[in-house]
């Protein structure tokens, strides 16, 4: 299968589970009664981890599917003028970009898994009580978008290797970069 495909169809794999995850954060409410006469609403909002990540999962998956977008237009350009062009310049941007959006997803979704095991077990020094006692379904929620964000820190790293193996096929020779 062609490398190109390959990468094609792991970004849309990422951008769709990072787009999942970010729905699930994004729209993950619970009101729950803390006292008699007081009840308390669980946003994304009440943690600032969790409205960063939201941003930056959307941020990394419209990347993702612009890159998809750009390798579309410029196979179609390809096949209708049949030219072999040498895109360097694309190569680097995808292979820098890929990194620091993988690099940046994985750190944003380990504050946020952090922030979450906090909630789950509280901090008795710090007098952090567990909300995910309170919160159950809230918590549920977002563990399943944090699992969603951790896949897709997985298959970003394998688009990333991906975007280095068509960097660096540009300056190697014809038979050291070859895959079968």
């Amino acid at each position: 299968m062609n490398t190109m495909r390959v990468e094609a169809f792991l970004r849309f794999c990422v951008a769709l589970l990072l787009l999942t995850g970010a729905c699930l954060i994004r729209f993950d409410s619970q009101t729950s009664l803390i006292f008699a006469s007081y009840s308390k609403t669980a946003t994304f909002k009440d943690m600032n981890v969790l409205f960063v990540l939201v941003f930056l999962d959307i941020a990394a998956a419209g990347y993702n599917l612009i890159q998809l977008l750009i390798r579309y237009m410029l196979y179609k350009q390809h096949q209708k003028l049949d030219m072999r062009g040498s895109y360097k310049h694309l190569a680097w941007f995808s292979f820098l970009i890929d990194q620091v959006v993988a690099y940046m997803i994985f750190a944003a979704n380990s504050a946020c898994t952090l922030a979450a095991a906090y909630a789950l077990t509280g901090e008795h020094h710090l007098f952090w009580l567990k909300l995910c006692n309170k919160f159950t379904r809230f918590c549920t929620q977002i563990g399943g978008a944090l699992i969603c964000a951790y896949v897709a820190v997985l298959l970003m790293a394998v688009v990333s290797s991906l975007s280095a193996y068509s960097l660096f096929r540009h300056y190697s020779s014809k038979a050291f970069l070859v895959l079968k």
